[in-house]
Order: C-alpha cells, then sequence, then structure tokens
C-alpha cells in the first residue's frame, strides 16, 4: 500500500466580512492633525481646526469641575452599537465606575456625556448617525455645538434611536444640565465662531 502526500492549500478568508479593528488597521499610521471615524462602516477623516479644538477645550475645562482628568476622553476610539461604529467623540465623559472592555477600549454602556463640536464635512453624521447610534446606546446626555451656525443643541432622555427632549439655543445661552448626570451648567459665551 502507497501512502501518497499531497500538499495542502489553505484558501485565503473570501468573505467581506469587515471588522472596526481591520478598519482601524488599514488606517495606521493616521495623518498628524487628522481625526478618524468609522461610522456605519464608513471611513471619515476630518483635519483639526483651531475653532473646534478651542470650543472642546471650553467643554472638557468646564466638565473639569465635576468629572476628573481621567473621566474625560477626546478623540478616543469607543466600538458603539450597530454596524461598524468607532467613534473618537470630540469630548466624552465616563461614569465613575467605568471599566475598559476585554480590547482595552471603554465601554459606551459607561458613557455620561457626550459633545461632538461640528467640521463642514462630517456634520451630517453629528446630526445624524451619530446622533441615532448615541440614543440606541443609552448615552444620557448627547450636546452638538454648531460653531458655523453659533448654536448648541442638547439632546436627552435617549429611546430606541431617538432623543425624545431637544433644546436648541445660541452661543451665548448657558447649557443648563443640572438636572442630568452631569450636574452642572456650560457657559457657551466664548465659544469661538466659524
Amino acid at each position: 500500500m502507497t501512502v501518497v502526500e499531497t500538499d495542502r492549500i489553505e484558501m485565503a478568508d473570501s468573505s467581506d466580512e469587515r471588522t472596526l479593528d481591520m478598519m482601524f488597521e488599514w488606517l495606521e499610521p493616521t495623518p498628524e492633525g487628522f481625526k478618524v471615524e468609522i461610522v456605519e462602516g464608513n471611513i471619515y477623516m476630518s483635519p483639526q481646526r483651531d475653532t473646534r479644538w478651542e470650543v472642546i477645550f471650553d467643554i472638557v475645562e468646564q466638565l473639569r469641575a465635576r468629572y476628573p482628568r481621567q473621566r474625560l476622553k477626546s478623540d478616543v476610539r469607543i466600538d458603539f452599537p450597530g454596524r461598524l461604529n468607532g467613534f473618537a467623540s470630540d469630548v466624552v465623559a465616563l461614569a465613575e465606575d467605568a471599566t475598559k472592555d476585554s480590547n482595552g477600549r471603554w465601554r459606551y454602556q459607561d458613557i455620561e456625556f457626550v459633545a461632538e463640536v461640528i467640521s463642514k464635512d462630517t456634520a451630517a453624521n453629528d446630526y445624524g448617525a451619530k446622533k441615532a447610534t448615541y440614543a440606541t446606546a443609552g448615552v444620557p446626555v448627547y450636546v452638538i455645538v454648531d460653531p458655523y451656525t453659533g448654536t448648541w443643541h442638547l439632546h436627552t432622555l435617549p429611546k430606541n434611536d431617538e432623543y425624545r427632549s431637544v433644546l436648541s439655543l445660541d452661543f451665548g445661552t448657558p447649557i443648563d444640565l443640572t438636572a442630568t448626570l452631569v450636574g452642572l451648567t456650560l457657559e457657551t459665551g466664548e465659544f469661538p465662531r466659524d
């Protein structure tokens, strides 16, 4: 009896199933000065602007009255429910008992507050897909700051994929978060405009 050896050829995975990790790996290294997010499987890369950064920094400074530095994040990847949602939110405030998941990333379930500062090229995400995803994830407070219109939009009471309470006012009017988990008021009078 003769034994015949055959070469085994393993086929590469031919499925087009993408994962967030794969997609983010494709983008490494990210060009300096750019923010990268994946929203519903679409990759968005936007340059940082002075105005946007000033608003982000202003919000973070004000949140420091309630949150220690370690619980405030900016442009840090957090994976959200839905198909291929890896956001690098402009400002995130985490709960006191927040923990990282098995991949070493902060969990969306521990988010108490998110703020997004509008960029022209990705504004539709902040007002649309990301807002719906934040509501689905149960993020209790979502604020959109729009330097182009000089307005802010407070979203609270998430249910399914929408926020049941929305308040929109002009820069200069404080954002009253005292009745939310955040428990403070954000001053907007010094937010710059684009």
